[in-house]
């Protein structure tokens, strides 16, 4: 696929074929992430894959509990990504400290972003789902107290129903682009 054609047809996917997803490529996934560009090239992540059903079971008990039940429906999902982050290179946190940016959190972010566009080209549906328990997460993978799952993509193939669903309508193009000036 063309990298324009994976952009303008990537879509958030929540209902998957009860179809496992081969490592090969969810590695690919992975490389993808691996090679994006990072503040002070600090490289702040980390992923845990999650394939094996009972792990999963156990897993989505404890993050999706309470107030973050309505992400329940990860479990469907044949495979789980877990984001680990620590906060980065002494010298991106210090320039996050004074632009008060979280650095690391926008390096997790264009790491996710090439897994999911790397997905798919692949064929894959993914899913970002912010909404998890990530003290009771990264518990549950005795994470050392640096080191945080700030987030979770599932990853499977794509149900029917949920590969032919449309693309939410984004703002127009005139609408979000300034040239040398802001206007409203």
């Amino acid at each position: 696929m063309e990298l324009e054609q994976v952009i303008t047809t990537r879509r958030s996917v929540r209902k998957y074929q009860n179809k496992p997803v081969e490592r090969e490529k969810i590695n690919a996934c992975l490389e993808a992430a691996r090679l994006a560009p990072s503040a002070c090239n600090s490289q702040p992540w980390e992923f845990i894959v999650i394939d094996d059903p009972k792990v999963k079971a156990d897993f989505c008990r404890e993050a999706f509990s309470g107030t973050y039940k309505m992400s329940a429906w990860v479990e469907n999902a044949p495979v789980i990504v877990a984001a680990v982050s620590d906060k980065g290179s002494f010298i991106s946190r210090m320039g996050g400290f004074l632009r008060k940016t979280e650095f690391y959190l926008v390096d997790h972010g264009i790491a996710c972003e090439h897994f999911v566009l790397r997905a798919w080209d692949l064929g894959l549906g993914t899913c970002w789902i912010g909404w998890v328990n990530s003290d009771k997460a990264g518990k549950f993978f005795h994470l050392p107290t640096n080191k945080r799952i700030e987030h979770l993509i599932a990853v499977g193939y794509p149900a029917p129903e949920a590969a032919q669903a449309k693309v939410h309508p984004r703002k127009p193009f005139d609408e979000i682009v300034h040239y040398n000036e802001y206007k409203k």
